[in-house]
């Protein structure tokens, strides 16, 4: 992704930005059922005041959210969901060639690991604090069913956003911050970290050339990587956003009742969708990405020739 030696185009910041947001807001469109199925096998289990409902496996949950609670309910959260990508996933993304540039400037040899890791640190970490009210938003939605006599808590997302700040708190929509950070911070640096040097390996190796095919295969090893090491936190995150107040006293009584209650599988569930979701998204985006900028930079260089 940061490989100005295989290519002829050199994007802008202002490209790179855009087009990070769009392409990540296509790849949420297309993988948000699986995001919802993440979502509920990860909170199955927290509460006994649950649906009753059981889920297994990917398919199974999407199948069965689809026949209890209708085809809609599989894209609940989805407006939260395109407003986190256009707050976070276009900074996190769309930074990480400036910032890695920032990181290596004044030196002649080209980006090092560390340089790549500290870059996906800053990206991620700033895109958490900006962008964490539209995950709290989208998780709780996601989360929320109308069966067994349970009343929804939100009506939208808008009202989702109101009574969060009205009845919990304004600083209540930055619930979890700090599992979404140790999430974020993982899935940012391990993404594009690993993207990047897998792109770079298979380019300079002559193993493919800088274009689709290349960034297939490097959006799909990122994924599995960032799947398998962020889960922990990524469940984590789950079950203490749901979390109706009281119910958890802080992050680490989440960690240790889940371990006492369920045992380290838990900090494993819906690992599946997780990483089906995490693939197909990073294929998605980064294919798109990687297109877009391009052609956008080759559009800004022609208006300017003319």
């Amino acid at each position: 992704m940061v490989s100005p030696t295989t290519s002829d185009v050199h994007p802008t910041m202002g490209v790179k930005i855009f087009s990070a947001g769009v392409s990540a807001c296509l790849a949420d469109l297309i993988t948000f059922p699986l995001d919802t199925a993440k979502v509920r096998l990860q909170i199955q289990g927290e509460s006994p005041t649950s649906s009753g409902i059981k889920y297994k496996g990917v398919l199974g949950t999407i199948k069965t959210l689809a026949r209890t609670e209708g085809m809609v309910k599989l894209y609940s959260g989805l407006p939260a969901g395109i407003q986190r990508q256009i707050s976070f996933a276009s900074l996190r993304i769309g930074l990480y060639d400036t910032v890695q540039e920032y990181f290596t400037a004044g030196k002649d040899a080209p980006a090092t690991l560390g340089n790549r890791i500290s870059a996906g640190l800053t990206t991620g970490g700033v895109a958490v604090f900006i962008g964490q009210p539209t995950e709290v938003v989208k998780v709780r939605l996601q989360a929320q069913s109308h069966l067994h006599g349970l009343k929804p808590r939100y009506t939208g997302t808008y009202n989702a956003y109101r009574i969060i700040a009205t009845t919990e708190g304004f600083t209540c929509l930055w619930k979890g911050t700090s599992p979404n950070l140790a999430r974020n911070i993982i899935i940012n640096c391990v993404e594009l970290v690993t993207y990047d040097l897998m792109k770079d390996t298979l380019v300079n190796n002559d193993i493919l050339a800088d274009d689709v095919p290349c960034h297939l295969v490097s959006a799909l090893i990122a994924g599995f990587c960032t799947t398998f090491l962020a889960s922990p936190a990524d469940v984590v995150k789950t079950r203490f956003i749901n979390s109706p107040p009281g119910f958890y006293s802080s992050v680490p009584n989440c960690v240790m009742s889940m371990f006492t209650k369920e045992g380290l599988p838990a900090f494993f569930k819906g690992f599946i969708p997780s990483f089906l979701r995490l693939a197909s998204w990073n294929v998605i985006m980064f294919v798109c990405f990687e297109q877009l900028k391009r052609e956008l930079s080759k559009t800004r260089q022609d208006t300017a020739f003319d």
